[in-house]
């Protein structure tokens, strides 16, 4: 049954039965529609076009965590499975801005900066991306003792809601895309899952993509998620009042895992730092920027460019899913991997989206699988 075959079906039984509630079955349901979601529900229309695919997400698509995600590419890697997943959604993303030139997909010169030796930095990038030895770096940032710079290509940053909601409206009819609507519980049988949703409605799906962000704990499937050991983190940005030119650079911070974005777009640069906050609900009302936050970031950024430290006054913070292998998870829930996870990418959720999309799609197992890992 197609989309859109689904959707009929389903506003007949509102219309059919005076009290009833619809009951809507799909091949394929997904569950939350940031980055990771959206990109998921495109990769089983472009594999499985005669599926029935549904997309559901508690807020509006591109939100959560994708809403305030820098959208930083970087062609790194700290295991052999990352640097695969790094090169696949590299491609990708060149891919789609090709396709599409207007999507806020903005290509950016990297320099990386780390110990003189340079040994955490071997095996770590794509050998096509560098590192190449470097002195380029932004005004007013300077290399400490011990330390030096190299030039790494293939760097990008994004706009990531838009980029999300570009991919949703591509869908079109393929997909039946349900935003504000809560999941209230999720049951897997021998035959399907079944979901019952905030607006009264039960969606039978054959196969369930779950992607929650940093929701892992919601009540439908915080039993099924709870064996992975995904842990929940504060993610927080300094946003550093001083406007970048053109040819402006990013900058990696390689020991601190930070780093310094140019956003001329929006007239600020952003300072990404790992903040140690762990165990953080995304429901609970945010905290926003602490004084804590502050004196963390900027700790580190006196280090490298005293003036942008004395610029910040503000930020955005959010929440994040981590799984502390530092690799994604994509796996089934259970025996009979009806539920897939997909997520708790270690903040890199926009970066490797593409490809943990993909490995998502292979584990569903509808029609031909490729074998796109290598």
């Amino acid at each position: 049954m197609s989309a859109v075959s689904a959707n009929q079906s389903a506003n007949q039984s509102v219309k059919a039965g005076t009290g009833r509630r619809a009951h809507t079955r799909v091949d394929v349901a997904v569950l939350g529609a940031g980055i990771v979601g959206c990109l998921t529900a495109r990769e089983i229309v472009r594999r499985s076009p005669a599926a029935s695919v549904m997309l559901i997400d508690r807020d509006a698509v591109g939100g959560g965590a994708s809403l305030r995600s820098a959208g930083l590419h970087t062609p790194r890697g700290t295991t052999a499975r990352v640097r695969r997943m790094t090169r696949y959604s590299q491609h990708f993303y060149a891919e789609l801005r090709r396709a599409r030139p207007g999507l806020p997909i903005h290509p950016v010169p990297m320099t990386v900066v780390g110990p003189r030796d340079g040994q955490p930095l071997a095996g770590t990038y794509l050998t096509e991306s560098g590192p190449v030895p470097t002195r380029e770096l932004p005004e007013g940032v300077r290399l400490p003792d011990g330390t030096a710079a190299w030039e790494i290509s293939g760097c990008h940053y994004a706009v990531v809601p838009t980029v999300a909601q570009a991919v949703v409206a591509d869908l079109g009819t393929d997909a039946d895309v349900r935003e504000a609507v809560r999941v209230h519980s999720l049951d897997v049988t021998a035959d399907d899952v079944r979901l019952r949703l905030g607006t009264g409605e039960t969606v039978t799906a054959g196969r369930v993509v779950l992607a929650p962000g940093p929701w892992l704990s919601a009540a439908p499937w915080a039993g099924l998620v709870a064996p992975l050991g995904a842990r929940v983190k504060k993610v927080v940005a300094l946003h550093i009042r001083r406007r970048p030119v053109p040819g402006d650079r990013a900058v990696l911070f390689q020991q601190e895992d930070a780093f310094l974005l140019p956003l001329p777009g929006r007239g600020h640069w952003l300072f990404s730092y790992t903040c140690p906050e762990w165990d953080a609900d995304p429901d609970s009302p945010v905290t926003g920027l602490t004084a804590k936050n502050l004196v963390e970031a900027k700790e580190i950024l006196r280090r490298y460019a005293p003036g942008m430290a004395d610029a910040c006054a503000s930020g955005r913070v959010f929440c994040d899913a981590y799984s502390g292998t530092g690799e994604p998870v994509v796996r089934p829930l259970d025996e009979g991997g009806r539920v897939v996870f997909a997520g708790a990418a270690n903040g890199s959720g926009y970066r490797l989206a593409p490809a943990i999309a993909a490995e998502a799609a292979d584990l569903l197992q509808l029609g031909r699988v490729p074998q796109w890992l290598g």
